[in-house]
């Protein structure tokens, strides 16, 4: 228990909060003149006015709710806690001050740990001053509690599903910065390997050079031997102990095996352009694969797809690609890429690229890739 306890209260805020998005000027829009009719509405409110004034004025604390979200729990619950006083203890509160319920939830959901403890024994404490104050009965005290628990529930559920979410993400870019260090490994590897014989074929020859150029090739050899060994370690280490993956890296001219006729699914076209020959190995294997992914979720989640077209053109400085399909435009807004595809970008991200995925103006999902011929990443 002592160690939940203190993971809890060690637990750093999410990452990059929004600061402000529309729902929260949404709330402030609908919540001000909401206050303000209620009050109109009710004209045997108690202290109607006071309390129009200390809710319109707590509105705005919305917009900081991810950013300050304990300093401003903090002033909305010391405000609405302040009028019984200055009423003389009067329980009538009116509906729209149950926006406070917004502000516990953002205390657990963005807040640090120690924020969100914080921001609970506040909360805590103002009920058990109102329950004693307003000498409430035990029903509404327990349902009083049982709203602000399940507000508190949200948003503690919220969070951890955040992040779990986040580290699904993180692991996707690892394994594709696994992948790209072993495409990485067997191009390097391809070029040391070549010195190495150069120098041994250079010490074969040496008789009749001078001693320095045997000193030299010597040196060349022990690097050259030593940057593989170096670099097979560093590989054996990114794949976690898995046997090696002895297959060449794949290319774009190995796009032709994607192609495919329409026997129980949609056909694949697969189309290049430009010169492809002195494309630097990675952004070769980049391409590939991302067409690769975006076959395969096509085939997949597509609805009503006849057709995949993928298409490769080249350029002086760069290679671009784009993989479409006829399927149905999915209704609402568009979902989120699935770890595949995250795994794609950040493998683009990696080589210097752009990366973009989404639904087709017209019909159907649109994948589109550009990435440098020289592979130098940003």
């Amino acid at each position: 228990m002592h160690d939940v306890l203190r993971s809890t209260w060690g637990e750093p805020r999410p990452r990059h909060p929004p600061t402000r998005v529309w729902r929260d000027w949404a709330l402030v829009g609908v919540l001000v003149p909401a206050a303000a009719l209620e009050m109109a509405l009710r004209p045997d409110f108690p202290w109607r006015g006071l309390w129009a004034v200390v809710v319109i004025g707590l509105a705005p604390a919305l917009l900081w709710r991810r950013t300050r979200p304990l300093l401003v729990l903090v002033v909305a619950f010391a405000a609405t806690g302040l009028v019984p006083l200055v009423t003389g203890g009067d329980r009538a509160e009116p509906y729209t001050s149950a926006f406070v319920l917004i502000l516990v939830y953002s205390v657990v959901r963005w807040g640090s740990g120690r924020e969100a403890v914080i921001g609970l024994v506040v909360v805590l404490g103002s009920a058990c001053f109102a329950m004693a104050s307003r000498h409430l009965a035990l029903v509404d005290a327990v349902a009083g509690l049982t709203v602000v628990l399940t507000a508190t529930a949200s948003g503690v559920a919220t969070r951890y599903r955040a992040v779990l979410r986040t580290r699904e993400l993180d692991q996707a870019k690892l394994v594709e910065r696994e992948r790209l260090a072993r495409d990485l490994h067997d191009t390097v590897a391809h070029h040391v390997s070549a010195i190495a014989i150069r120098a041994q074929a250079g010490l074969a020859t040496a008789v009749t050079q001078p001693d320095a150029a045997t000193d030299a090739l010597r040196l060349i050899e022990a690097e050259a031997s030593r940057a593989l060994a170096e670099m097979r370690a560093m590989v054996r280490v990114l794949r976690r102990d898995e046997p090696a993956d002895l297959a060449p890296s794949p290319r774009i001219t190995d796009l032709g095996q994607l192609a495919t006729s329409p026997r129980g699914g949609p056909s694949v076209e697969v189309g290049l352009a430009g010169d492809l020959d002195d494309v630097h190995p990675s952004v070769d294997a980049a391409v590939y694969r991302l067409a690769q992914e975006a076959v395969t979720n096509a085939r997949r989640h597509a609805r009503h797809a006849t057709r995949i077209e993928v298409r490769v053109a080249a350029d002086d400085t760069s290679v671009h690609l784009r993989v479409s399909d006829d399927g149905d435009v999915p209704a609402g807004p568009a979902a989120a890429p699935g770890y595949g595809l995250i795994g794609m970008f950040e493998r683009v991200d990696l080589l210097g690229g752009t990366c973009a995925a989404g639904p087709d103006h017209e019909r159907g999902w649109t994948v589109t890739a550009t990435l440098p011929r020289t592979g130098t990443g940003a």
